[in-house]
């Protein structure tokens, strides 16, 4: 295959996926209307962080005034997965630049970390950096739409739509089929009960806490067997 036909594949994988980024980006751009940010600042935020979870705990933090430090720190240990993602993912790239691993590192997500790592096991002629960033980017054009659509429909959108429950769907979705082997099943498994029991703790540090034990109950599985 040529590195177009890489780059085009990776749309294709991202468009189911753009079934829960739609809706996400939508309550992402509607949230920051309700608290007052000024659609130019919602759209640049949107833009230069890209990262949901951590954009609707800033935006929440911004409507409590709250200051600027506990904004950022609270955005960095939401976004403290990706450092894992990238510590994960990094060996596919290894061949590439510096520059082309600093490019490669903006688009990074949840969705496009899984698919891609998923394609990369499996495949080993594949054009990683094209396959990558035909998901990657993808998912970023479609986010930042949805969060100007959300921003520019601001409260006509009905609370009823519960447009927010599509988002775990649709990750579930990507995540079973990663799910191969014993020790990849227990660390799906322990993690996800940790992030659930430990959903109550302050800036959503359950769900770094359950990527943590979900890691490390696999590695033991993993020397286990």
């Amino acid at each position: 295959m040529s590195t177009r036909d890489d780059f085009l594949s990776g749309v294709r994988v991202s468009l189911p996926i753009m079934l829960g980024i739609i809706p996400f980006g939508m309550v992402t751009g509607v949230a920051a209307v309700e608290v007052g940010i000024p659609a130019i600042h919602a759209i640049a935020m949107s833009v230069i962080v890209f990262a949901g979870a951590s954009q609707l705990a800033a935006t929440e933090l911004i409507g409590r005034d709250a200051p600027i430090a506990v904004i950022v720190l609270t955005v960095l240990v939401v976004n403290l997965r990706m450092m894992m993602y990238s510590a994960s993912i990094a060996p596919y790239f290894e061949r590439e630049s510096a520059r082309w691993k600093a490019a490669l590192a903006y688009p990074l997500t949840d969705q496009a970390y899984a698919v891609s790592l998923l394609k990369f096991r499996n495949d080993e002629h594949t054009s990683r950096r094209w396959y990558y960033l035909g998901v990657a980017l993808s998912l970023w054009t479609v986010w930042q739409l949805s969060t100007v659509a959300g921003i520019l429909l601001g409260a006509s959108i009905p609370a009823g739509w519960h447009l927010e429950f599509a988002v775990p769907l649709v990750f579930l979705a990507v995540l079973v089929p990663a799910v191969t082997d014993r020790p990849t099943l227990v660390a799906a498994i322990v993690g996800g009960i940790t992030a659930i029991a430990a959903n109550g703790l302050p800036f959503d540090l359950g769900l770094v806490v359950g990527a943590l034990f979900g890691i490390g109950a696999g590695l033991l599985t993993e020397e286990v067997a």
